[in-house]
């Protein structure tokens, strides 16, 4: 960019979807520009940018903002801009229409610049390929390095199939909320939903966060502390540090310690909030702590918002409730109207279990729900009168407008099965004369050590003091590798501790104060020591937890010592007898220890045996009763509308598919061969490659010693130190824009031996392009579809003619037909016309198409809410407000698609 002056106009050869920009503004070596179109805007260092200047001659056909079409007579300048004149009319650049699409491939082919047969088949293939990922319902999710997994691809297809996701992920422990985290951000973020995203986690688990996003996602967050605050601010005084990046993990403590960063955080302009272990937001209706405060803040100005937590009700009902406010304060906005609404959840439970069973409707259910909803009511009459395929709609739409809503997801072991059995091991110590508690229990450590052998063990305490006395005393009772993890490490010690421990060769034991209790993954070993007991079973779940997830192999043996009489025998056997927690996921745990948690206390205070075991007694009664009423109700209805059956099927089917085609593999393989990589082929779909001799530098940077990866997610998931190659991976898009966003491929000239005389055909690509804001997601409907047209001098569509299509082509040199007067003046115009004019017939057959599905999904949907909401508070209004509007912005901008020439070969067919 020599001399760029705002109000010219520009395209980007990189992202050509973006329509014209504008420059608006140019600051030293750096220049601005708007894509009106896109509602984007970029900023390119001028040296190097990978943009083309738009300018027209005398002679072409111009369109303007207001759709007016014109030819250009001359052009002038003014200012540093183009001024082009129709007859009386001086045009400025910047009335050209945004979504203009300019030349290139012909003026390619008049010059006689072309490629070669497999440069312009490579092209062919890369704008198909495109075509079919930006349309694919499960982009984003099949890049994950995970293995599908039903109840997670449920939840992840459901969230990111709503406009304005605004959720509560509550899985019990172990079940993968930070995958359906993952999940839900990296498809809102590669469909353009969700550009900048804040994640806001404890302070023990921004490096966990980190590592995760990054192995099994590809994401690269920017890691935020005050350090790094500081450094922004030294260098911009004035700047906001958090609008220096557009993936921002941080620990909440950082906004909750200081004012002025909460106020930072709040100011800049998100697209996504999760916050991981949100049950720690603590709110009273007279209190609310620090914490929550600073999340509400940001969440009242943030369109969508995910909170992750395995115990919802750890703080009670009233602290689920807050938790739920943050999410949709006009909705949870009476704590006692939200505690009255379960009292009808069992009643609904028990209908949609019995219309699953085969059953239907009786006269008591019509009262109670049918004749309250129209859709209810339409469902109801239609398997009534024998139409199976109703009785699926009539459960979803009970769930969704007479149960538990749609802010909620939570599953269970019970319903996800499949996970190994725990085995409690409750170990009585007796007092001894000469030795001390601590001293005893010590030795049973050291003694447990011994005799498990070489199996990793780790253990969970309350404080930082206990675990570093523990630690100090093991060592002169046993020559053991044992390694500390509590809240007086750095963020680094504590990474460095817990590698040693995953290490096969490394730690033997890792001794945790209680914030080991949460996020960390430990699934790899099989032995849990609990040295002393918390007074909330929910937190007992959480240290259970670190063993108890998806991945743990064998059977877990939580070993529970305790001396005779003591605090810890009361809360084992309460745990054990009366609770079951220790060997099953306990339900109902904040009513159960609302109901004995002064008795607990007591007890603990002072050991009586008799009233323990009345009390065992009584907690088993209630907690059977609890686990009753809430299987017959509110935990039936999450289970229902958490897993999706056939919502996970499709999704697995459709990435299962995908991952076992070999196609885009060997598509793939070329195309780093042509952009000058060095390939391999190290085993069966597994590659090595290294930069030898790129001929670009628009890729991800590679390691020196090159990159291996593989195609079969199996043995990716297997392999952490190879990448795992999908459509969704970083390389591959860059790859896809460096190819695409040259000329390589985009002009063409073959010979054609053929029967018939001699002749020309002119093979052309356009691509339909809607340029729409990424909010809109405008792809699943109209994805940059290329439309293929063939035409010969005469005129003639070739486009489905067998004897081309499947002619056999040979390279030559274009330069004597191009310089031909008559093919250069009258035929190719006369032929790109005709092509054109196809195509265009083409676009509006797909417009009409996407407009119709489009309508057709939206309208649906909105038709659902809108009835959904006069039974259901749980719909907001703004969510069916905003559906309006992006169908009508939608339908807006695919009735505006426009064509752009993405690449012509001219054909000489010879006798």
């Amino acid at each position: 960019m020599e001399s760029p002056t705002p109000g010219q106009r520009w395209t980007s050869q990189s992202e050509p979807e973006l329509g014209l920009g504008i420059v608006t503004r140019i600051e030293g070596n750096f220049v601005d520009l708007r894509f009106p179109a896109a509602g984007e805007t970029r900023r390119y260092a001028r040296s190097g940018a990978p943009l083309r200047r738009a300018s027209f001659q005398a002679g072409d056909k111009i369109t303007l903002r207001d759709g007016a079409e014109f030819q250009i007579d001359s052009v002038s300048t003014a200012d540093g801009t183009l001024v082009y004149h129709a007859g009386a009319r001086a045009i400025p650049e910047e009335d050209l229409a945004d979504t203009l699409a300019l030349g290139g491939p012909q003026e390619r082919l008049l010059s006689a610049s072309v490629d070669d047969l497999q440069t312009y088949a490579l092209r062919a293939e890369a704008v198909e390929w495109r075509c079919r990922m930006q349309a694919s319902p499960v982009r984003g999710f099949i890049g994950g390095r995970v293995d599908p997994i039903p109840h997670q691809m449920s939840i992840a297809a459901d969230v990111t199939g709503r406009l304005l996701p605004r959720v509560l992920l509550a899985d019990e422990v172990g079940l993968g909320k930070t995958i359906e985290a993952g999940l839900i951000l990296h498809r809102l973020h590669l469909t353009g939903r969700a550009s900048r995203i804040l994640v806001l986690v404890p302070d023990a688990l921004p490096h966990q966060w980190f590592v995760e996003l990054l192995r099994r996602f590809n994401l690269m967050f920017s890691l935020f502390d005050e350090e790094r605050c500081a450094a922004i601010e030294a260098g911009d005084p004035e700047g906001n540090p958090f609008m220096d990046s557009q993936l921002v993990l941080c620990p909440l403590s950082l906004l909750s310690g200081s004012e002025k960063r909460a106020q930072q955080a709040t100011e800049a302009a998100w697209d996504l909030l999760i916050v991981d272990e949100a049950h720690h937001l603590e709110w009273t209706v007279e209190a609310p702590g620090v914490a929550y405060q600073v999340v509400e803040a940001i969440a009242r100005r943030v369109p969508g918002v995910l909170l992750l937590t395995a115990t919802p009700q750890q703080l009670g009902a009233e602290g689920h409730f807050a938790r739920l406010r943050l999410l949709d304060p006009d909705r949870y906005g009476d704590l006692q109207a939200f505690l009255a609404e379960s009292t009808r959840y069992e009643q609904v439970a028990q209908v949609v279990d019995r219309i699953l069973h085969g059953g239907g409707m009786n006269e008591e259910d019509h009262t109670l729900f049918a004749s309250h909803s129209p859709r209810v009511q339409q469902h109801a009459t239609q398997l009534a009168g024998g139409d199976e395929s109703a009785r699926q709609r009539l459960v979803a739409d009970l769930l969704d407008e007479f149960g538990t809503g749609r802010v909620m997801f939570r599953n269970t072991r019970a319903v996800i099965q499949g996970f190994p059995p725990r085995q409690c091991h409750l170990n009585k110590l007796d007092v001894e004369a000469d030795s001390t508690p601590e001293d005893i229990r010590i030795r049973w450590l050291a003694a447990l050590l011994r005799d498990l052998g070489e199996s990793k063990v780790l253990l969970i305490c309350r404080t930082r003091k206990l675990a570093e006395d523990i630690h100090e005393r093991l060592l002169r009772e046993i020559n053991v590798h044992a390694v500390l993890f509590h809240e007086g490490l750095t963020l680094m010690q504590r990474d460095r501790h817990a590698a040693a421990f995953a290490d096969p060769e490394g730690a033997r034991i890792l001794i945790c104060s209680e914030i080991g209790s949460e996020g960390r993954n430990f699934q790899f070993a099989q032995h849990l020591v609990l040295y002393d007991l918390p007074r909330d079973p929910e937190l007992l779940e959480q240290r259970i937890g670190r063993l108890d997830r998806i991945g743990q192999k064998g059977t877990i043996n939580i070993h529970v010592p305790y001396i005779t009489g003591g605090e810890v025998e009361v809360l084992a056997r309460w745990y054990h007898e009366g609770l079951d927690a220790f060997e099953h996921s306990l339900q109902g745990a904040t009513q159960l220890l609302h109901s004995f948690a002064a008795e607990i206390e007591v007890l603990c205070a002072g050991y009586d045996s008799k009233k323990l075991t009345d009390c065992i007694r009584r907690s088993k009664k209630l907690r059977l009763e609890v686990r009753q009423k809430l299987e017959r109700g509110h935990n039936r209805l999450l289970e229902l509308n958490s897993c999706k059956p056939r919502l996970a099927a499709r999704m697995i089917e459709h990435i299962r598919d995908i991952d076992a085609g070999l196609d885009f593999e060997r598509f793939f393989i070329r195309l780093l061969d042509h952009l000058g990589m060095h390939v391999e082929e190290m085993t069966n779909r597994t590659w090595y490659i290294r930069p030898d001799n790129l001929i670009t530098d628009a890729l991800p940077a590679l390691p020196e010693e090159g990159l291996t990866f593989s195609f079969d997610r199996e043995r990716a998931l297997s392999r952490d130190h190879e990448a795992f190659l999908t459509w969704d991976h970083p390389l591959v898009c860059a790859a896809l824009d460096a190819l695409l966003g040259s000329h390589a491929g985009n002009a063409g000239f073959a010979f054609w031996k053929a029967s018939g005389g001699e002749g020309l055909v002119l093979q052309t690509c356009f691509i339909a392009e809607c340029i729409a804001p990424p909010a809109l997601h405008a792809a699943r409907f109209m994805p940059a579809t290329p439309l293929r047209v063939a035409v010969d001098h005469q005129g003639r569509d070739l486009s489905a003619d067998a004897a081309f299509t499947r002619a056999r082509l040979s390279p030559g040199d274009p330069t004597r037909t191009v310089e031909n007067e008559t093919v250069r003046h009258k035929l190719l115009p006369t032929m790109l016309g005709k092509a054109q004019q196809l195509a265009e017939t083409q676009l509006k057959t797909l417009q009409q198409r996407a407009v119709t599905a489009m309508r057709k999904q939206l309208d649906e949907e909105i038709s659902r809410l809108e009835d959904l909401q006069a039974r259901n508070p749980h719909v907001r209004s703004e969510e069916i407000t905003a559906l309006r509007d992006q169908r009508d912005a939608l339908a807006a901008a695919i009735s505006a698609s426009s064509l752009r020439l993405d690449a012509v070969r001219l054909v000489l067919r010879l006798k």
